[in-house]
């Protein structure tokens, strides 16, 4: 048993380790390929690929229908398993593309945009190229193998955003943004089967679907919930707002999800596994989610506040005036957005809990409230619906913890203690940069010396407290052994 917990830990903190890596790597590529296309392309060009991804979203999440984490849940999945859900995902895309394909001219109709059905038409292609590596992408993630995921990642960023730079350069707009999904989408789903050296096989054989159908169709309900709830701002938007203001919604939006992200993908990468596996001793799946809980709050609040601080003019000098109007939207999500890593949390371990009737209505009525509060506050304006979109965020991460105390006992004083402190240094800290950095007027200066004085100030206060979370990150950079 001491082998198994130590071989686990071992593999938990490489895995960690190779997710930050990856999801570092990748935030840093979308960051240049990000500015650079940003310069190159419009508001509305922005606007046209939002409304489109809302269904490509919803589609994915369709065709995958929950049988990921199902996958994950079984000790161990077997190639019979994983070629059923293979095929199910195959047979599942095309028919998601052919239906799409059919209904694209009423997405013309719905938002008055005749582009978009020869534009969603190419975008929808995503789907069936998703399909085929959903089961490779799974068993790479089962057997946290984060290093082969973090170099699929990497090289198909690479190649695809080279490639959407290329064509924004030679003018062809919103298409950039379409092939270098389907680049991107492709290329990594090659990379993976490489890895994994899976192969589906013949013959079709579905009876593993059903019996994994009673755990994955809430899953997939909860799925299709929670793409909705992070999209139905964009559709909304769509109908109501001109296409311009979508896409500075959507430029707001995108620099958000890439600050929360970050550590959201890290976590999501090894915490279901993980977990999974740690319910096998008394008490021992608490402290491991204790344990993550206190990473993820070290490194989400500085980093989301630290964002909304600089989001004047990070903007400005990125990606230019143009796009001036979407910093109050992104600060005001960045708020919202910092507690969306913790609900992460919080979902994995309902989900190795096999409790996903629980994730299913705790986000069914999200959704709800989110559609409820959107279309109450329309007459407000973008910026007050953005603002009761955050503030549930925040809320609801009080909701996961309560309905995760219905199947595990967590203290909320024990996540208050492994959280809170976080929370409060990296807001006192960006208060204190903000004014003390007020004198500043040189726009690209200001944000240099905010990013390194608010960085220097959170470890230092991290360092002088002597906290044991960053601690055991630094030696295991260091390569050392981390006491338990």
């Amino acid at each position: 048993m001491h082998f198994v917990m130590e071989n686990l830990k071992e593999k938990t903190a490489k895995s960690i380790a190779w997710g930050a890596v990856n999801n570092g790597t990748t935030q840093v590529l979308n960051l240049i390929f990000g500015i650079v296309l940003a310069w190159k392309l419009s508001e509305a060009d922005y606007g046209i690929v939002a409304l489109i991804t809302v269904f490509t979203t919803l589609a994915g999440c369709i065709q995958a229908a929950g049988f990921s984490q199902a996958l994950a849940n079984l000790k161990p999945p077997t190639f019979r398993d994983y070629n059923a859900v293979c095929w199910f995902n195959i047979i599942a895309g095309i028919s998601m593309y052919g239906i799409l394909f059919l209904c694209a001219p009423l997405l013309s109709i719905i938002f008055h945009l005749p582009i978009l059905t020869d534009v969603s038409r190419l975008a929808f292609l995503s789907i069936p190229l998703s399909a085929l590596g959903i089961v490779p992408n799974a068993k790479l993630w089962i057997e946290l193998r984060n290093r082969e995921l973090a170099i699929a990642a990497i090289v198909s960023l690479i190649l695809s955003g080279s490639v959407g730079m290329w064509l924004a350069f030679h003018h062809y707009g919103y298409w950039s943004l379409v092939w270098q999904q389907l680049i991107f989408i492709g290329t990594s789903t090659l990379i993976k089967y490489y890895f994994t050296r899976w192969m589906p096989k013949l013959p079709v054989d579905l009876a593993p679907i059903r019996q994994m159908f009673g755990f994955s169709s809430k899953l997939l309900l909860t799925n299709i919930l929670t793409v909705t709830s992070q999209q139905v701002q964009t559709f909304i938007f769509g109908n109501m707002l001109p296409i311009n203001t979508v896409g500075q919604f959507s430029q707001a939006n995108k620099w958000n999800t890439m600050g929360h992200s970050f550590i959201s993908n890290t976590m999501a990468q090894v915490a279901q596994p993980v977990l999974t596996n740690a319910d096998d001793e008394e008490g021992r799946q608490q402290r491991v989610f204790r344990k993550m809980l206190r990473f993820t709050s070290l490194v989400c609040f500085p980093l989301m506040f630290g964002l909304a601080l600089v989001a004047h003019e990070f903007i400005i000098v990125t990606i230019g005036m143009k796009w001036e109007p979407c910093v109050i939207l992104l600060q005001i999500l960045c708020i919202g957005g910092a507690f969306l890593p913790l609900q992460t949390l919080y979902q994995n371990l309902i989900v190795s809990r096999k409790r996903s009737d629980i994730y299913l209505w705790l986000v069914a009525v999200q959704i709800v409230l989110q559609i409820t509060l959107t279309l109450s506050l329309a007459s407000l304006g973008i910026t007050a619906m953005v603002a009761a979109f955050s503030a549930l965020n925040l809320l609801f991460t009080c909701c996961w913890h309560i309905a995760l105390q219905r199947i595990q006992p967590l203290s909320t004083l024990d996540v208050l203690k492994d959280s809170m402190p976080f929370l409060l240094t990296a807001a006192v800290v960006m208060i204190v940069t903000y004014f003390v950095t007020l004198p500043i007027t040189t726009l690209w200066l200001l944000l240099l010396c905010r990013i390194a004085m608010a960085s220097l100030l959170y470890l230092g206060i991290m360092r002088l407290l002597n906290v044991a979370i960053l601690n055991e990150c630094i030696e295991m950079v260091k390569g050392k052994k981390v006491k338990r």
